[in-house]
């Protein structure tokens, strides 16, 4: 029987190479904890019945009162408190990564000439083949991917109504800079200043947010839409999709 079951257990691990993205999953490690075991195969099975991945953590979140009654959590994806900084991620990327560039960004290809062109969320024939699609689907957002299916990247209009309907002020948390976000109702969340990966570098941290939302910017589509700040501005910006951004996810039933 054990035989039995082990073998069970191994094969579907092994059916992790037939899913998408699978391979982005170390070594079967399905719910991220750090080890392969009876808990992976529970959430394979899960994804096999449901086509989605289950939580895989208790995030809290905050309510700010807003008018739309969006849900923010109040860490960022990968941190474990609200100053820390968390994981870095290329828009429409799910893995964080040494090296930020062109070069290795998931959705871009070169032709035998060396032109960068799209291969997904793309709006403009002379950036390749067009698809039309402006935000980001559920087996690319960063936040699902990581925290479950309660979760999810916010769109433009969140961050909009972040930046509008909030006070915000510049502040430090155990020594790290950022935004103390208060909502219509008084509550509130931090928002560190996590600054932004290109290439291999981490630039301007502790100066500069820079949050991805999950929008494309459909003018030009090798650009998307985030959530900038400093310490004395606030508001969405576009910015090229291979920068590593952190994420701040919403809850998905008050967004979708």
């Amino acid at each position: 029987m054990k035989k039995f079951i082990s073998s069970l257990v191994l094969s579907l691990l092994m059916l992790t190479s037939l899913i998408s993205n699978a391979q982005e999953y170390l070594r079967g490690d399905v719910n991220f904890d750090g080890h392969v075991n009876v808990s992976d195969v529970t959430c394979l099975i899960h994804y096999v019945l449901n086509g989605s991945w289950p939580d895989v953590g208790n995030y809290e979140y905050v309510d700010l009162g807003l008018p739309s009654g969006t849900l923010w959590a109040t860490t960022n994806v990968g941190a474990t408190s609200p100053e820390d900084y968390g994981d870095y991620f290329a828009y429409g990327e799910t893995v964080p990564k040494e090296e930020y560039m062109y070069e290795n960004y998931k959705w871009w290809y070169f032709d035998e000439n060396g032109y960068r062109y799209i291969s997904k969320y793309n709006t403009k024939s002379s950036f390749g083949p067009v698809d039309n699609q402006t935000e980001l689907e559920p087996d690319d957002d960063a936040a699902r991917v990581h925290m479950g299916t309660s979760w999810c990247i916010p769109s433009l209009e969140q961050v909009a109504e972040l930046v509008n309907s909030c006070t915000w002020q510049w502040t430090q948390r155990n020594g790290v800079n950022g935004h103390l976000v208060t909502g219509p109702n008084g509550s509130t969340m931090f928002l560190p200043a996590a600054g932004y990966y290109d290439g291999s570098s981490l630039e301007y941290v502790g100066t500069y947010g820079n949050y991805w939302s999950r929008s494309l910017y459909s003018y030009l589509p090798d650009r998307a839409y985030c959530l900038y700040f400093d310490s004395q501005y606030w508001d969405s910006e576009d910015l090229s999709r291979y920068y590593g951004h952190v994420i701040r996810a919403v809850k998905v039933s008050q967004t979708r």
